[in-house]
């Protein structure tokens, strides 16, 4: 059994689809969701879900390896970012190598870097006068939206779209994709 991490700070719908998808599956599983947002809706999905949550603080996150040594005691082989908004630390990317995966919701390189998230990334793209956005799924190194991209996916982006039009065609895309890439990333990497 391949057990996943899901690290998030927001309201969760990334996660909660992927936990979705893998339910009732008997080869890979959402075994702990970690967030760094004690508010974070997340935390009322991944109850309703069953399955473990821990909030830890910036910290504990940047100045220990208090979350590397519990996601290893936790025998986690792969880590999903759904809407976590905090860079990780090297060492978990090295304790992670290729095993940790991103979801940004526009098609980078444009629209990324630090400070690039959510509504920002969404008013960016309409500023531009984008004709296209959509996302990118991408593993995670040690720099903001800087990792190898897995997959990408796109939506048109019409002259009248507000940002919000925009964030909703490209939730769309999260949901429909992310689930299945990070399936497929799983398989890829040989996780035994």
């Amino acid at each position: 059994m391949k057990r996943i991490a899901i690290f998030a700070s927001g309201s969760g719908s990334n996660a909660e689809k992927i936990c979705d998808y893998f339910l009732g599956r008997t080869d890979v599983e959402v075994s702990l969701i970690l967030t760094n947002n004690p508010e974070a809706g997340v935390i009322k999905r991944s109850r309703r879900l069953h399955i473990p949550v821990v909030v830890f603080d910036r910290k504990t996150f940047y100045e220990s390896e208090r979350i590397l040594q519990l996601l290893q005691n936790d025998g986690i082989d792969f880590i999903v970012l759904a809407g976590f908004m905090m860079l990780i630390p090297q060492f978990l990317v090295d304790g992670y190598p290729d095993k940790i995966v991103n979801i940004h919701p526009a098609l980078l390189p444009k629209h990324g870097g630090k400070g690039m998230y959510g509504h920002f990334v969404h008013e960016a793209v309409v500023t531009a006068k984008d004709t296209q956005s959509g996302i990118t799924i991408h593993f995670v190194n040690e720099r903001y939206d800087e990792g190898n991209i897995i997959f990408q996916a796109t939506c048109e982006v019409l002259p009248t779209d507000s940002p919000e039009d925009v964030a909703t065609k490209v939730q769309v895309l999260e949901h429909v994709h992310y689930p299945r890439v990070v399936d497929e990333t799983i398989l890829k990497a040989g996780i035994e």
